[in-house]
């Protein structure tokens, strides 16, 4: 599960200490690199809650055994690319094959909750958020060291390793199942559940997120992509109103506002969490100066903090403390960049990411762990998987942010434009966690059961629906 889980962030932060050494050597400036950040976060984006609902109605074998063969053939192309309009192209296949991990991962986590009537351990759920959101941290000192060894390349290469490893593992330790609480093999009425499969609704879902992330990737351009999202999204409502069995059931996801507002929430942390991670990574190269290694070097305390915040408050399911405390962390690190010049002492760069380990390692836990207790059980797959959408809409809004603020050069002007973005961003993060009261009903379970989840039981019990 966190193998499968990791190799998407890896992938989104890795690139972070790339995209300099990519350009330089490909003659593009940053505002078509930008495209390399964009095109993974299109496919996955996409891709995610497809593959998060194939899970819920096949199981997660199948889907994460072609999703990690996905991975280690766009490593392949990635790394053989000749031109950027095929390293693009490695990307977008890149972001298709890493979307099963992380939703294979959270049905695996609640089918076993369902399987024993029992509360899945807080340690499971925090090894699963530390590895999904630290590895993201990692990536840029990862990214260094392998372009130190083998240049750009070897930072598309490394799929094809983890890829191979994924295969074994999950071919050998992820259950053959055929069927689902949410899809029986064969229904009562003779029909086989891939007719449960919504195309419709998967297509207008596609086609109103593709053209939303185009017009945000370039919002000062046509204003066409904006009314096919417009127009798309109304045919998508349309047609889930009217399912039989849709794709995202928009009735139960309308009444469920505090699983809407996680949503948004992610949104406003993922704005702030990649735009340092895509920003600052490249000030510090293109901008301080230093090399690719070095910057990767520069994150590591980053790392270190977020293991450490995130292992410490772990085992707590309760949310709001930690999203509270989380954009305030935001906000201070934003703050800090502010500070930040050519001239710098080498100690203030370090004590950004030091500062900003703490959001990370929360926010990312807590919004984890809302959706697992705000989520339909049987929709746990695809739920998880909109999640990682609403984060990957953040992260095209701050790649969108960095083009804009850097245009053709990474200067320390640049940076503070964006410091003071994400600053707002973090201070409606803040805002809006405060508002939200749902958030305390989030507690750490008085019972290590769940009535929901035996069955067997048929005696009426306090608790029991």
């Amino acid at each position: 599960m966190m193998l499968g889980a990791a190799l998407n962030p890896v992938n989104s932060s890795i690139i972070s200490v790339s995209l300099v050494p990519i350009g330089v050597a490909l003659g593009a400036p940053p505002s078509q690199t930008a495209w390399l950040i964009s095109a993974l976060y299109l496919a996955t984006a996409i891709g995610q809650p497809v593959v998060g609902r194939l899970i819920d109605l096949f199981g997660p074998r199948r889907l994460f055994l072609i999703g990690t063969a996905l991975t280690g053939v766009a490593g392949v192309v990635g790394m053989l690319a000749p031109d950027l309009g095929v390293l693009v192209a490695a990307r977008v296949l890149l972001g298709f094959g890493t979307c099963a991990g992380y939703p294979a991962a959270m049905y695996l986590i609640r089918s076993e909750a369902r399987r024993t009537g029992r509360n899945s351990p807080a340690g499971v759920l925090t090894a699963l958020a530390v590895t999904t959101q630290t590895i993201a941290v990692i990536g840029p000192s990862l990214g260094g060291l392998l372009i130190g060894v083998g240049g750009w390349r070897a930072t598309l290469a490394v799929n094809i390793p983890l890829a191979l490893v994924g295969l074994y593992l999950g071919a050998r330790r992820i259950p053959a199942t055929s069927a689902t609480p949410a899809a029986p093999a064969r229904r009562a009425d003779g029909r086989h559940p891939v007719s449960d499969l919504d195309l419709p609704g998967m297509g207008l879902f596609s086609v109103a997120l593709v053209c939303l992330l185009l017009f945000l990737m370039n919002p000062g351009g046509d204003w066409y992509p904006a009314a096919l999202a417009v127009t798309a999204a109304a045919g998508f409502t349309w047609r889930e109103l009217r399912a039989r069995q849709p794709f995202i059931d928009i009735r139960v996801l309308g009444g469920n506002l505090p699983l809407l507002a996680t949503y948004g929430r992610a949104l406003l942390c993922y704005v702030v969490t990649y735009g340092f991670l895509y920003g600052y990574t490249q000030w510090t190269e293109e901008g301080y100066g230093l090399s690719a290694s070095q910057a990767g070097l520069v994150q590591l305390p980053l790392f270190a903090t977020a293991i450490i915040v995130s292992t410490l408050t772990g085992r707590r399911e309760a949310v709001r403390g930690k999203l509270l405390i989380g954009a305030a962390g935001q906000i201070a690190a934003c703050a800090l960049l502010l500070l930040l010049h050519v001239d710098s002492p080498v100690a203030l760069l370090l004590a950004v990411v030091f500062v900003l380990g703490v959001p990370q390692g929360l926010n990312s836990l807590a919004l984890q762990n809302a959706v697992y207790h705000q989520a339909d059980p049987d929709r746990t797959g695809s739920s998880a998987g909109l999640l990682r959408t609403f984060g990957y809409l953040g992260a095209i809004i701050a790649s969108t942010a960095n083009g804009t603020f850097f245009g053709e050069h990474v200067d320390t002007g640049g940076l503070h434009h964006l410091a003071w973005f994400l600053l707002a961003v973090s201070v409606v993060f803040l805002t809006v966690t405060a508002a939200d009261r749902s958030l305390r009903r989030i507690a750490p379970a008085k019972t290590e059961t769940h009535s929901e989840t035996r069955p067997e039981t048929t005696s009426t019990t306090k608790g029991q629906p």
